[in-house]
């Protein structure tokens, strides 16, 4: 464990000092879009639809680019600093960001075509089911509890990241994450495996 923080503080060092090369260096600033605009635009399109996961990605290092002056190592690393941009951009497109919810369930709902058994059937319906419950409950998070959310399980982002990115104490996001895992997990508290609404009482 010891030696993966080490690698993490070693990245972030690195990312920070490529970057404020970047400030006199412009072309510097490739080597951060390399790092990380797939796993940005793995974010943003799965938080958007189609071509918004496209234009959350570039738009955030354009803007990254024009602001790599404003940031300031003591306040998070830059992985957290770009992942913030592009949470602030998804906020900006709550319509793109249903339906993207919408498009990602039905994705996961059929898969590409292959022969199905009669017994995987019930499984099938469990899982869209649950599935649908998900997105309800996504869907219906308060905005602040769902970025938190989002940016650890999808972005994959330490719960330290995460409070830089939002700006917000680190205490904070583990109370936001516990709300929204909550939700999520009233959300599926009725699906059982066998794909029958479970009945309590």
């Amino acid at each position: 464990m010891g030696g993966h923080t080490t690698r993490a503080v070693d990245v972030a060092d690195d990312d920070a000092a490529v970057l404020l090369r970047s400030r006199a260096e412009p072309e510097c600033f490739a080597d951060l879009f390399e790092r990380y605009f797939a796993g940005l635009h793995g974010y943003a399109s799965r938080r958007l639809d189609g071509a918004g996961g496209d234009d959350v990605a570039a738009e955030t290092f354009l803007i990254a680019f024009r602001q790599r002056d404003r940031f300031d190592p003591a306040r998070g690393s830059v992985r957290a600093w770009l992942y913030g941009i592009a949470t602030n951009l998804i906020r900006a497109r709550r319509r793109e960001e249903a339906q993207g919810y919408l498009a990602y369930a039905r994705a996961a709902a059929h898969p590409p075509d292959e022969p199905v058994h009669e017994e995987q059937t019930t499984d099938r319906v469990a899982a869209e089911a649950a599935r649908k419950r998900i997105v309800a409950a996504l869907a219906g998070l308060p905005e602040r509890d769902r970025d938190a959310l989002l940016l650890v399980v999808w972005g994959e982002l330490s719960h330290e990241e995460t409070a830089a990115a939002l700006g917000i104490p680190v205490g904070t996001v583990g109370s936001r994450l516990h709300r929204a895992r909550r939700r999520i997990r009233a959300a599926l508290d009725d699906v059982n495996p066998t794909g029958r609404t479970a009945r309590h009482g």
